[in-house]
């Protein structure tokens, strides 16, 4: 059988996978199974049905000859109920040994019912992390032999802000094998990992979907936090001879009247807003309106007034927020004769690359990720108000563009970290 060739599975095991459809391993379960089997730590990034999940459990059940210890040897965690269930099932068809238990911790009314479950004995947990640590505090889940610890769907635990269960409960297992699965790696996941990782095996596996759209070049910019992609966003829109004609698209009316705010003294009041909030707020009735008035070069559009605009023979389409429909994003992208010089801008924290990496599967490209320019001001997470020091009379007069925006140094103007032939490609859109 393929799987004993490939790897030190046990025949059960081998056996229960090719009667269950699994004929041949999966390219993220050729590249990972051998080291997790080796008792490495791995980080896995694959997209949404690589087989994340079912080689995990592919090496619990390869792990686990016999069941019903008096604690669990393996903790799963995953994002929510639903894949607490979806985990479990999945775990049901590939599982022939009936000794081993298999107990789910979610959030639900009756914690009582959860923690009886596993004083009657558990094996292998599957669990929230805020459930999980719940019952771990009132001392009804044993840590004490755990030997396999594993994060399913970090990126979305991320998403949803359980950072600090995930590490609590890392932290407070001895000594174990870590291993973490992911659709994409970045700066909030990888400092959530970081302290119970030991040296682990970064594997990445890009499935993507044969291109069957002919979209228009498309630059990356990934970003910290909002306040960041507006001082990104003013830079650019300093540069008044290149970008001349800009539709720039937000998920909220709120974020388009706080973007106008932000830009409307760098772009001199060339600026506009498509149904805006405020009627103070300068606005055009349509998208025609805007393309055919020479005073204006940007425009702020919002996803939710699900206006439909025609895109065609503009040079520059900037999504400062990435929309959470990825079919949105792909009906803006795509090239027509009449706006095939047309360059697209996206602007994407850790968070939204998720979606950017849906995009591109759908797609079957990747966006072209661009450095960010070496005068853009990171700006850093903080409180409001209470860290910022008293204001004096002179930073009151001083002058303010776009907020922490600030002039551009004269060695980095216009350049904004491109390639030479991105570069050539932006500066022939002069004639716009």
């Amino acid at each position: 059988m393929v799987w004993l060739d490939k790897f030190k599975l046990n025949k059960g095991l081998a056996r229960t996978l090719t009667e269950a459809g699994y004929l041949y391993p999966k390219e993220i379960q050729l590249k990972t199974l051998s080291r997790i089997i080796g008792g490495q730590d791995v980080v896995a990034v694959a997209p949404e049905g690589a087989g994340k999940t079912s080689t995990y459990i592919i090496s619990i059940l390869n792990r686990i000859k016999q069941g019903f210890d008096d604690a669990p040897r393996v903790l799963v965690l995953v994002p929510d109920k639903e894949k607490v269930f979806e985990v479990i099932e999945q775990f049901d068809v590939l599982n022939k040994n009936k000794s081993i238990k298999i107990v789910g911790l979610y959030v639900a009314p009756g914690i009582e019912a959860q923690m009886d479950a596993l004083a009657d004995g558990a094996d292998i947990v599957v669990a929230t992390p805020d459930r999980a640590r719940a019952i771990y505090l009132k001392l009804g889940l044993n840590l004490n032999k755990i030997d396999l610890f594993i994060v399913d769907d970090a990126e979305l635990i991320v998403k949803q802000g359980m950072q600090l269960p995930v590490a609590e409960l890392a932290n407070s297992i001895t000594k174990c094998q870590h291993l973490v699965f992911t659709e994409v790696l970045h700066q909030k996941l990888d400092k959530m990992i970081a302290p119970f990782m030991k040296l682990p095996a970064i594997v990445e596996v890009d499935e993507l979907g044969e291109s069957t759209l002919e979209t228009y070049e498309q630059v990356l910019y990934n970003v910290p936090n909002f306040r960041t992609k507006l001082n990104l966003l003013n830079l650019f829109m300093q540069d008044e001879e290149l970008f001349t004609k800009a539709v720039v698209f937000v998920n909220t009316r709120t974020t388009a009247d706080t973007v106008y705010n932000s830009i409307k003294q760098t772009t001199k009041n060339a600026v506009a807003v498509l149904s805006p909030m405020f009627s103070e707020t300068k606005s055009v009735p349509d998208i025609e309106a805007f393309k055919n008035d020479d005073k204006l070069r940007v425009l702020i559009i919002a996803n939710e007034t699900e206006a439909t605009v025609d895109l065609n023979g503009l040079p520059f389409i900037i999504h400062f927020d990435v929309p959470g429909d990825k079919e949105i994003f792909i009906g803006r992208i795509i090239k027509t004769a009449a706006n095939e010089d047309t360059l697209a801008i996206t602007f994407a924290t850790d968070i939204e690359l998720v979606t950017i990496k849906k995009i591109e599967q759908a797609i079957g490209k990747k966006m072209l990720p661009a450095e960010l320019p070496d005068d853009l001001i990171i700006e850093t997470e903080r409180k409001e108000k209470e860290e910022a020091p008293e204001k004096t009379k002179a930073d009151k007069n001083a002058p303010v563009t776009g907020g922490a925006f600030h002039e551009k140094k004269a060695a980095n103007a216009k350049t904004y970290n491109y390639s030479s032939g991105t570069k050539a490609k932006m500066n022939n859109k002069r004639k716009h």
